[in-house]
């Protein structure tokens, strides 16, 4: 079927799922094939759930008039979200980097929304299945979208920029993560960058955080929407940042004091102000929409647990983002610090260093008590009294259970499948 003719069948549905868990009554299911999984073979539970089409690529599976048949569900999924996007033609946002894009993401959505119907990408679904799902999210009523792009691999930025088309680009930053798959840190800048290529290809804005000298210097030559606080000729002058251990900002005069906790967490407020202010929304609203944003899920909460206060920050982990949250801690005015660290993920060949250098990091101070949690931390044991290394997730709680800190603060950071909020219920 020609890609116009399923865009029209997909305007008829109320939604679209790859997932027949999530399936809608008069949505459309398209079935998409995985390594261990031919979603073909849910087509039928999902007409029987309510959906009004289902999309195949097998005709083993077809059922009735309300089977559409194409070669690929994948590549289907795409292109309908690439036609749709062109459908609407409204403006679109798209963010990438190596740290902060999910809670980026939210910041500019908060802000935006209160002068613009805005829709964004949904929790992370940020891949190649998670970006034209959130295109295909945004309907004729939404008057601006914002795209999270994650990449763990070079070209894949480019190939989500060409599906979403983004009118305007941010990257937070260039980090160290997806290591294995980007082959080191230029291999990192390399891809993320793939998106400011694109922007500059289509004669598009990058809005740039000028401090960041790489970033500066590869939007030196096209259109871009600049702030920083360091630097002086910029678009956005930020004036002051503090964080103690919520990270405030002042912008001429207007001092904004945020729920994120974590110096590194300003460029994420900055990022949206000056958002806001491109888009001409007044300060004070910016001001209520970035006050008034609590995060959650994992990032950098602030909880209490009887008598200590825990900053919870383990939805995910890399060497930038780790040592950004243990420098924020320890210069933090509180008594009685504990750091729980767990692994950190895909780094491939740089995985060990990288281990050893945050262990090496945390042995030369002596204010906190530090737990690694994990196999690459454990790797690297050795004896002294305020650091503590376990192999395992299950020999960390055994012997945390058994001494439970009181009127602490403690940091819990590690990356997702580490799964370390867990040392919430040991508490």
């Amino acid at each position: 079927m020609e890609i116009e003719a399923l865009h029209k069948l997909f305007l008829e549905c109320s939604a679209l799922s790859t997932d027949t868990r999530k399936i809608e009554k008069g949505s459309m299911f398209v079935a998409i094939k995985g390594e261990k999984f031919n979603a073909n073979t849910f087509a039928a539970e999902a007409l029987q759930k309510g959906a009004s089409y289902v999309v195949i690529d097998d005709e083993a599976y077809y059922i009735d008039q309300r089977t559409i048949l194409v070669k690929d569900g994948l590549n289907a999924l795409q292109e309908l979200a690439k036609y749709h996007r062109q459908f609407l033609n409204i403006p679109i946002i798209s963010l990438t980097g190596s740290n902060g894009k999910t809670t980026t993401k939210e910041l500019i959505h908060v802000v935006l929304s209160k002068k613009f119907k805005t829709k964004a990408t949904v929790g992370n679904l940020n891949n190649h299945i998670g970006v034209p799902l959130t295109l295909l999210s945004f309907t004729q009523e939404t008057e601006i979208g914002i795209v999270e792009m994650g990449a763990n691999h070079q070209k894949e930025i480019a190939f989500l920029c060409e599906i979403a088309q983004p009118d305007y680009g941010y990257i937070t930053n260039f980090g160290k993560a997806h290591l294995e798959g980007f082959g080191g840190v230029e291999g990192v800048i390399k891809g993320k960058s793939e998106m400011y290529s694109y922007l500059k290809s289509t004669d598009k804005i990058a809005f740039v955080n000028l401090d960041d000298v790489i970033q500066a210097e590869k939007t030196a030559e096209f259109k871009r929407f600049t702030f920083a606080k360091e630097t002086t000729a910029v678009d956005v002058k930020i004036d002051a940042i503090e964080a103690n251990p919520f990270v405030t900002v002042t912008y001429e005069a207007t001092s904004i004091k945020s729920n994120l906790i974590g110096i590194y967490n300003a460029n994420n407020l900055n990022a949206a102000l000056a958002m806001g202010i491109y888009f001409k929304i007044p300060i004070v609203e910016i001001q209520e929409a970035l006050e008034g944003y609590v995060p959650e899920n994992n990032r950098s909460q602030l909880l209490t647990k009887g008598s200590n206060q825990i900053i919870l920050d383990a939805y995910n982990a890399n060497p930038s983002s780790m040592a950004a949250a243990i420098d924020n801690f320890l210069q933090l005015d509180l008594t009685n610090k504990y750091l729980i660290l767990g692994d950190m993920f895909e780094l491939g060949d740089e995985s060990a260093l990288e281990h050893k250098k945050l262990v090496q990091k945390l042995a030369s101070q002596s204010e906190a008590t530090c737990f690694f949690v994990g196999k690459a931390f454990y790797e690297n044991q050795f004896s002294q009294d305020n650091i503590k290394f376990f192999e395992t997730f299950d020999t960390f709680a055994a012997y945390f259970k058994s001494h439970l800190p009181s009127n602490a603060s403690l940091l819990i950071k590690g990356s997702r499948g580490m799964a370390l909020e867990r040392t919430l219920e040991l508490l």
